[in-house]
């Protein structure tokens, strides 16, 4: 969609083979991020820690546009992926998750007899 918003934000494709989800968090601890996958729905869900200096007379927070505190994305899986056939990878701030598509509905040539 066209829509913008919502964090981490979201690349999602496919190939033949695979759906791709790339989410983009950076400074997030993995084994914070919380992803499931249930009835063809993907789950991303964590907790990004507040990160500012402690405030005492001398500190004035000017501007704050991080975002922090609980996240939650959704996403409705196309039919035909397979929920056992799951990778996810977390490097350099960027969750890529891999879901492999069944090979049943993989597009074959029928020959003709």
């Amino acid at each position: 969609g066209f829509e913008r918003g919502g964090y981490p934000a979201l690349n999602v494709g496919s190939t033949a083979q695979s759906v791709e989800i790339y989410a983009f968090a950076p400074g997030l601890d993995p084994a914070q991020i919380d992803v499931q996958i249930e009835k063809g729905v993907l789950t991303i869900a964590g907790e990004r820690k507040i990160e500012r200096p402690a405030p005492d007379d001398k500190t004035t927070l000017h501007l704050d546009e991080r975002f922090a505190g609980r996240f939650r994305r959704v996403l409705t899986l196309p039919d035909d992926v397979d929920a056992n056939a799951v990778s996810a990878r977390y490097r350099d701030g960027v969750l890529h998750i891999s879901i492999q598509r069944r090979a049943t509905a993989q597009p074959r040539r029928i020959a003709i007899q």
